[in-house]
C-alpha cells in the first residue's frame, strides 16, 4: 500500500501546487468558525510569516509570494462576510478582473505581518478590493494592492441583496479608486485600438 501511496503522492506534489489547495481549505475552514461578519465593508485581518519558501535571491519575500498570500486574504473574506456562500446560492463566481501592487518595503525572514483586506465599493460588475500588507514590528504598510474582482453569472447587487434581504447602495469612490479606474479605462481603450490596428492590417 505504502509503495503505491509514496508515487502518486509524488506525483500529485510535482505536477499540481498541492499547499495552495491544503492552505485554501484551511483558510475557509478557520473563516468559518470565527464569528460570522455582518458588515460587508468590515475589515478583515489574515496573519501570516515570512519562511524559507517565501524568499527571493535578495533573502526577502518574494514579490509572487505577495499576491498568493493576497488570494487567500480574500478567500478569508469572503467566507467571513457570507459572500463565499451567496456566490454558491446564486451559482455565480468571483475571478480577478484587474490588479495593482505597490511595494514599500521588503518583508525579511520570519517577519510577522497582517493583511488587512476590505471592500470599499463596487459597481454592477465587480466588487473593488484594498488589501494591505501590515509588518507586525511596526505598523508599516509594506505593500498595498487595489483589485477588482468581477462577479461572474450573478452581479454584486445581487449578492448583497441575497445578504442584507435589501438593496445596498454602494459607497462613493476614493480618490485613489477613481484614479485606478481610469488608468483601466485607458488601458482597455488602448489595447482596443492596437487591435483594431492590427486588423486592418490584415485586411489590407
Amino acid at each position: 500500500m505504502l509503495l503505491i501511496l509514496l508515487p502518486c503522492l509524488c506525483v500529485l506534489f510535482a505536477f499540481f501546487d498541492v499547499w495552495y489547495f491544503i492552505r485554501s481549505v484551511l483558510v475557509v475552514l478557520l473563516a468559518h468558525m470565527k464569528p460570522k461578519v455582518k458588515d460587508i465593508l468590515a475589515e478583515q485581518s489574515l496573519g501570516g510569516i515570512v519562511f524559507f519558501n517565501d524568499l527571493d535571491f535578495m533573502g526577502h519575500m518574494n514579490n509572487a509570494r505577495y499576491l498568493r498570500e493576497l488570494d487567500f486574504a480574500r478567500v478569508s473574506l469572503y467566507a467571513a462576510n457570507g459572500i463565499m456562500h451567496a456566490l454558491r446560492r446564486l451559482n455565480g463566481s468571483v475571478v480577478l478582473g484587474a490588479s495593482t501592487i505597490r511595494y514599500r518595503r521588503s518583508l525579511e525572514l520570519f517577519e510577522r505581518y497582517d493583511i488587512k483586506t476590505k471592500i470599499i465599493s463596487w459597481d454592477e460588475k465587480a466588487f473593488y478590493v484594498e488589501q494591505r500588507f501590515v509588518s507586525c514590528r511596526d505598523g508599516f504598510i509594506c505593500a498595498v494592492m487595489l483589485c477588482r474582482q468581477n462577479i461572474l453569472r450573478s452581479t454584486p447587487g445581487k449578492v448583497l441583496q441575497f445578504l442584507c434581504k435589501r438593496t445596498v447602495d454602494p459607497p462613493d469612490y476614493p480618490a485613489e479608486l477613481q484614479h485606478w479606474l481610469n488608468y483601466n479605462e485607458t488601458s482597455s481603450l488602448k489595447i482596443r485600438g492596437v487591435d483594431h490596428a492590427s486588423n486592418d492590417v490584415k485586411l489590407q
